[in-house]
């Protein structure tokens, strides 16, 4: 009776140690918000008439080009503490951005004629985020 007891647990002990419990650790992906003032004097005359402002920003790289998503929000010009998402309208001025490796430009221009683009006389919050993704080719 012990001999079969003794083998009955050594059998139970195999079967449990060989038992194998994964474990996955996952990494979640955030998103970062960077916050920026485009102050009046910052916007410059492009050759076309719009104007352009520039962010230089290391943290926009290549891989925020190529494999993230990015948002951008300029403050409301009339209603503080509310953001307006880019591209949009307002005044007949058509305010845009370009993301490059380094940096992002914001753009400016009159919805009817270039020539009266118009750069803005206060100074502009803007909100950009950048939503991490993983690459997952074809």
């Amino acid at each position: 009776m012990k001999k079969l007891t003794l083998l009955l647990l050594c059998v139970a002990t195999l079967g449990l140690v060989s038992c194998k419990k994964d474990t996955y650790i996952t990494q979640e992906l955030k998103a970062k918000t960077y916050n920026y003032e485009i102050r009046t004097s910052d916007w410059k005359r492009n050759a076309n008439g719009s104007y352009t402002a520039t962010w230089i920003n290391k943290k926009f790289d290549n891989i925020t080009l190529e494999d993230e998503g990015v948002m951008v929000y300029f403050e409301h010009p009339v209603t503080p503490s509310s953001f307006i998402q880019l591209p949009y309208t307002f005044n007949y001025s058509a305010y845009s951005y370009e993301l490059f490796n380094g940096g992002i430009a914001f753009d400016v221009q009159d919805t009817n004629n270039l020539a009266n683009s118009v750069a803005p006389n206060y100074t502009i919050l803007v909100k950009v985020v950048v939503v991490p993704s993983e690459y997952e080719p074809n």
